[in-house]
């Protein structure tokens, strides 16, 4: 469904997470009145953003509006280019195991129950409603590169945006990298770190020579036998050709070694990326030409204790604070690894792969905290993950002719009170859902019986309603009119707890319901609140008590 009428208001093309569509009304849009941060160092101070079919057409401060487009007054808002992901498995779907008998020969296990499927392609696993997406949208990620659920060699990677109305839609590129993890098979072999390089060297070898042989076998087939297929060793080609990098997930500083071992004997182009413990070996990393993406995860800050004077601490309370301080120096290397890349000049993104949504944005300030300018915390989720990946013709970058992937913050976006208000994936306009609870102060009684006028403020400007709350022996019955509805829509689920009203209704639209939900702080003879119209997010509501004639 692309298309809503909210409260009251006049269906206009937003955005759908569901399959199903309605023609919509237009596929341009503007911007207005919004701080555009075109890249890090550049910005237009209260400009305008015309986006039109998926890309960004017009982009200044004296920018003629289509006629077809839909105002987005964004006021003294801030607008930058849609976030890119270096690894994660949102929208991902885990494949079923439908083979799950016992392995005969645990030391020679079929490829599969190894862990090795290098041939599987990440896009026949993709899942465009996968909640995860919509979590990493909702704080500004439009593109991110996917890999499949398993083990050392669970297949190729892919590069796909944040929405989609299907599998096919949400692809950007396809086969992007090698994906491979160091890790063993469990209970057959390769098994243990050393089992699992040895297996990853064999394979790499052997897939070198299967190639090699294809191409004399090509050139002259005369006394030759036939080379026999290999969906296995074939998967290395384009690796081997130095066509397509191997994506390892690298966290720790000991498995960053052993990746770094394997690219010195084997000579591939790599990429390593989720890494946690890279700063003891940057010059290194710097050296090799490796691609990098830093991991979003950080661990838990330290609680701050009162310091005990030293002739109360027991041995044990001074062995404790010892710990503490290695926990925390532990902790600030964490932090500030991504001020040390930068420092020394390795380019860098960042994956979400270890790191909940919900906690990406604090992590990203303390980042800041810890040393990285905010600039370059903005170029590494823009500009140099598109680099990184060859995207910079398309994304990382506001610009005429760049697709239309964008993030809108109500504050400049690493201030600690900065909301996404909207995201724009490949053109398509997502509203986010900035509801906040209402606090009910229990000793406030409120008297909302009347007819009340209402303004809602939604992106294509304020749309103005009807609200009649009656009260009855069992409660409050009442109908929201306005707009274009047909006819008035009958209110459920009503209540007033002290000067907090709550009311919901459903639409028809289209065929297919719409649950609308709003909550307000009732004053006197006026409210203010939020009113959610489902995936579609949430505007604020004014309300004003009609006089009694």
């Amino acid at each position: 469904m692309r298309g809503f009428h909210l409260a009251v208001f006049v269906p206009f093309v937003l955005s759908a997470q569901e399959d199903k569509e309605l023609v919509p009304v237009s596929s341009t849009y503007a911007i207005t009145n919004v701080n555009i941060v075109q890249s890090p160092g550049r910005r237009i101070d209260r400009g305008t953003v015309v986006v039109k079919n998926g890309l960004i057409v017009s982009v200044g401060k004296s920018v003629t509006l289509p006629s077809e487009a839909i105002i987005i007054k964004a006021d003294s808002m801030f607008v930058y280019a849609g976030f890119i992901d270096g690894l994660t498995r949102a929208g991902v779907n885990k494949p079923k195991d439908e083979n799950k008998d016992k392995v005969k020969d645990p030391g020679n296990p079929p490829p599969d129950k190894a862990g090795i499927t290098p041939q599987t392609e990440v896009r026949s696993f993709l899942n465009s409603s996968d909640k995860a997406l919509e979590e990493l949208r909702s704080i500004g990620f439009t593109v991110a590169q996917v890999v499949p659920h398993g083990n050392l060699l669970p297949g190729h990677a892919a590069l796909v945006l944040t929405g989609g109305s299907s599998t096919d839609a949400m692809l950007i590129s396809n086969k992007t990298a090698l994906y491979s993890e160091l890790t063993g098979a469990g209970s057959v072999y390769p098994n243990t770190i050393l089992g699992v390089m040895a297996k990853w060297r064999e394979l790499y070898k052997q897939a070198a020579q299967a190639k090699s042989y294809e191409s004399v076998y090509a050139s002259n087939r005369v006394g030759l036998e036939r080379p026999v297929a290999d969906k296995t060793l074939e998967a290395f080609y384009p690796v081997v050709d130095q066509r397509m990098p191997v994506l390892f997930r690298s966290e720790k500083l000991l498995e960053i070694h052993r990746v770094f071992s394997l690219k010195t004997d084997l000579g591939f182009p790599l990429i390593i990326a989720d890494v946690k413990e890279g700063w003891p070996i940057i010059n290194k990393i710097k050296s090799s030409g490796a691609k990098v993406f830093l991991s979003l995860d950080l661990p838990e800050e330290l609680k701050k204790e009162k310091e005990k004077k030293a002739e109360t601490r027991t041995p044990a309370q001074v062995e404790k604070e010892a710990l503490e301080k290695r926990k925390s120096e532990a902790i600030a290397n964490y932090t500030s690894q991504a001020a040390k890349f930068q420092l020394a000049g390795v380019p860098f993104g960042f994956s979400s792969m270890s790191a909940k949504p919900k906690d990406i944005p604090s992590n990203l300030r303390r980042i800041i905290a810890a040393g990285l300018s905010e600039d370059a915390a903005l170029a590494a989720l823009t500009t140099l993950p598109a680099q990184l990946l060859g995207l910079s013709d398309r994304l990382g970058t506001i610009d005429n002719g760049k697709m239309a992937n964008l993030v809108v913050s109500d504050k400049p976006y690493f201030n600690e009170k900065a909301k996404v208000r909207y995201v724009f994936v490949d053109g398509v306009l997502y509203t986010i859902d900035v509801k906040e609870a209402k606090k009910s102060d229990s000793n406030v009684k409120v008297e909302i019986e009347g007819k009340w006028s209402t303004v809602a403020q939604t992106p294509q400007g304020n749309t103005e309603g009807k609200l009649i709350l009656k009260k009855e022996a069992s409660g409050y019955s009442g109908t929201i009119s306005g707009g274009n509805l047909p006819a008035p829509a009958d209110l459920k689920e009503i209540s007033v707890e002290g000067n907090v009203l709550n009311y919901k209704y459903t639409l028809n639209f289209g065929g297919q319901p719409l649950n609308i939900e709003v909550e307000a702080k009732v004053d006197g003879d006026g409210f203010k609140g939020t009113v959610t119209a489902g995936q579609f997010g949430s505007f604020p509501i004014e309300g004003t008590r009609d006089p009694k004639k």
